[in-house]
């Protein structure tokens, strides 16, 4: 058994750790809604009166399986969106008070984090494209779906709502961050053909999106917005698993420097959805606890995690026993 080499400790903000909208990808899923009748297709506008601006992607014929128009029918959403932009990759929907120039940026922007999340991870589902909405002044935060789920009408979706939008946002707190932390979601819960995240229960609503954010960032060149987002996660600490918990600090950043980079966590989805019991919909069958999630990380980084886990998390006397029968239950899971 080979140990992890401890990695520089240096560069967590999430979103709450727990979520109003009662998402969980493991075990809880979105409340189904009756969808109302669908909405009489619309034209597309070519963006605020006088400033000529119109997406590329928007003048041509729309993917068949992005709609014209689209009633939101999920929790409190009720609002009629129309397609700011569409390329191969992506959906971008806003509501009637997103200023439509948004899309300038915000489409080519989610075109790339898409492509390189594919790209990386792999599929998801039959249709290739991330439907991202976005409202002004309502429905503030965000939540994902994915495609295994008919609440979204079966589509991979990230759906926020802010303020106030700003092209040169940065940082763990803005719409970068933000619809980036709802694909992370995405990832986790429908990455190599299986439904949940097994380890939401372990690392929260915010945790797994510290690595993705930071990691998106990196992989598309935009350094100085990885380092804003990273430098503000750094400095924030968790209460789970114990008081105090520097999560990217002291646990990410070291796993990632020592594991390969993104593919530490490309290996860790992959090792769940070849090993742990899932139902016949895909469905994982039960979630990790702290032993498994130590064991799965440990094989995807190729090395024992352990003692990198004691000094980030400290060493709770369950973990042990976990732990032990986690190697006994998965003894293909090799390091």
């Amino acid at each position: 058994m080979t140990e992890l080499p401890a990695g520089p400790l240096a560069v967590g903000a999430g979103y709450g750790e727990g979520r109003p909208d009662g998402w969980a990808p493991s075990r809880g899923r979105p409340v189904h809604h009756t969808r109302p009748s669908a909405a009489a297709p619309v034209p597309h506008a070519s963006g605020p009166e006088g400033d000529g601006w119109a997406p590329e992607p928007a003048r041509r014929t729309l993917p068949a399986t992005a709609p014209d128009a689209w009633r939101e029918h999920w929790f409190e959403h009720d609002q009629l969106v129309h397609p700011a932009g569409v390329t191969s990759h992506v959906a971008v929907y806003f509501d009637r008070d997103v200023a439509r120039n948004l899309g300038r940026w915000l489409v080519p922007y989610l075109d790339e984090v898409w492509q390189y999340t594919k790209q990386t991870y792999g599929g998801f589902g039959p249709d290739p494209l991330l439907y991202s909405i976005f409202h002004q002044g309502r429905y503030f935060g965000g939540h994902p779906a994915t495609y295994q789920d008919a609440s979204h009408d079966n589509r991979n979706v990230t759906d926020c709502g802010v303020g106030h939008y700003r092209e040169n946002d940065e940082g763990a707190h803005s719409i970068y961050s933000l619809v980036t932390h709802e694909i992370a979601h995405v990832v986790e819960g429908a990455n190599n053909g299986a439904w949940g995240s097994p380890a939401f229960p372990v690392w929260g609503d915010s945790k797994w999106a510290e690595f993705f954010i930071h990691d998106v960032h990196e992989a598309l060149g935009q350094h100085r917005r990885a380092a804003a987002a990273a430098g503000d996660f750094d400095r924030m600490t968790d209460g789970f698993p114990r008081p105090g918990t520097h999560w990217f600090r002291d646990w990410w950043r070291p796993l990632r420097a020592a594991g390969g980079g993104p593919q530490v966590m490309v290996r860790f989805f992959r090792l769940l959805a070849g090993h742990l019991p899932r139902h016949s919909d895909t469905q994982y069958t039960r979630d990790l606890n702290w032993g498994e999630y130590l064991h799965f990380t440990s094989g995807a980084a190729g090395g024992d995690v352990t003692e990198l886990a004691r000094r980030a998390f400290g060493w709770q006397d369950t973990w042990t026993g976990e732990l032990d029968r986690a190697r006994a239950e998965f003894p293909l899971i090799a390091y």
